[in-house]
Formats: structure tokens, C-alpha cells, sequence
């Protein structure tokens, strides 16, 4: 059996949505629902989906979830926040369900064994912290702007909002920044089964 390569952007083939949809009832959406911002500051997100009927799935420390960090010059990593069982993460949230979100959801869920998936806001010139995760994400731009640039390791990629997926291997060291003056929101699923091994 051939192995495929995958860099750490894995653009997925074959797989394209339509930007001007996402868009409009990203609108809708945000006129419904407002970031959450889990002790991150400009970082917000909007979970799609929670772990069935239990609404607290969705909530504190849930939105967030574990990560690795190394915070200070002793280079030390540190873990940061709780376990999360992301397969347990099944059911999508009923404002979802009329809107765009639901085809994108079911299509990607058929695609991949998928977790969490959230809405993630980035504000204008900020950045995130240098983290790992457990599992690698899968992107899809929504609002984006050339000033935005993920890092992993040493490569940074911008990420266009034209209704591309993209898997990246956040399993390493990376961050995104957003030096623009525009928020940056990109659909996050998390991927639990890693292409990247």
C-alpha cells in the first residue's frame, strides 16, 4: 500500500464550500449567538455541536480544552486546562440546523472522525499562544485577511477564506496570528484520527 505525504497544511482535495453562504449566515448566526472568551483574551469561539443533550458540554473550560504550552524562558512545557473526550461531541446545536453550518457539518463529518467543532475568532493584531494541541484541526476560513498567518515550527501559511479545508498539524508547536485590523473567524473541527502519523 502507497503512503500518502502529508506537509503540515494538508489542503484536503476534492472538498470545496461555498464562501459567500458560510458568510451570510455567519451573519445570522452572530446576530443570535456572541463569542465566548475562556480566559483568552482576544480569542472567541461558538461551539456547532456538544455532547448530546448535556449543554454544559459546551461551556468554561469545555470551549477551550487541553493544550501544551511553554510559557517562559526555562523552555519548560506545561500542560494547560482539562481532558476533553472529543468523541463525545456528536450532536449539533439546534441554532445551526437551518444555516449552511449543517451541510458543512454533515459533509465533514462523513469526511472525518471529527470532535469539538467550534467557530473561532481571532481579533486584529493579536496572536495566539505558542501551544500544541492533542489532535490536529481542520480549517475552513470564513473572515480572513492577508495579515493572517498560522505558524508551525518555523512555517507560516496564510489560509485564504475561498471555501478550501485545510488539516493542520497542530499536534507541534504553533500559533495564529492575525495582523490585520479585521476580525479572523475560521470553522475548527478538531480531527481525531491524524493523517499526519
Amino acid at each position: 500500500m502507497t503512503q500518502v505525504s502529508f506537509d503540515d497544511f494538508y489542503q484536503v482535495p476534492n472538498l470545496l464550500f461555498d464562501i459567500k453562504r458560510l458568510r451570510s449566515d455567519l451573519e445570522i448566526i452572530l446576530k443570535k449567538k456572541k463569542f465566548n472568551s475562556p480566559g483568552i483574551t482576544h480569542f472567541g469561539a461558538i461551539p456547532l455541536n456538544q455532547i448530546p443533550n448535556d449543554e454544559e458540554s459546551i461551556k468554561g473550560h469545555n470551549i477551550r480544552g487541553k493544550y501544551w504550552t511553554i510559557p517562559d524562558e526555562t523552555g519548560k512545557e506545561v500542560s494547560r486546562d482539562f481532558d476533553i473526550d472529543e468523541s463525545k461531541y456528536t450532536q449539533l446545536i439546534p441554532e445551526f440546523h437551518n444555516t449552511y453550518f449543517k451541510e458543512v457539518y454533515d459533509t465533514i463529518s462523513k469526511r472525518f472522525k471529527l470532535g469539538r467543532v467550534r467557530l473561532l475568532l481571532k481579533e486584529p493584531r493579536s496572536t495566539l499562544s505558542w501551544h500544541k494541541d492533542p489532535e490536529p484541526r481542520l480549517h475552513i476560513p470564513i473572515i480572513t485577511n492577508l495579515g493572517c498567518s498560522m505558524v508551525i515550527e518555523n512555517i507560516a501559511k496564510h489560509l485564504p477564506a475561498d471555501g478550501t479545508v485545510t488539516i493542520t498539524n497542530t499536534t507541534k508547536y504553533h500559533n495564529f496570528f492575525n495582523g490585520g485590523e479585521q476580525d479572523r473567524i475560521h470553522l475548527v473541527a478538531c480531527v481525531l484520527e491524524n493523517p499526519f502519523k
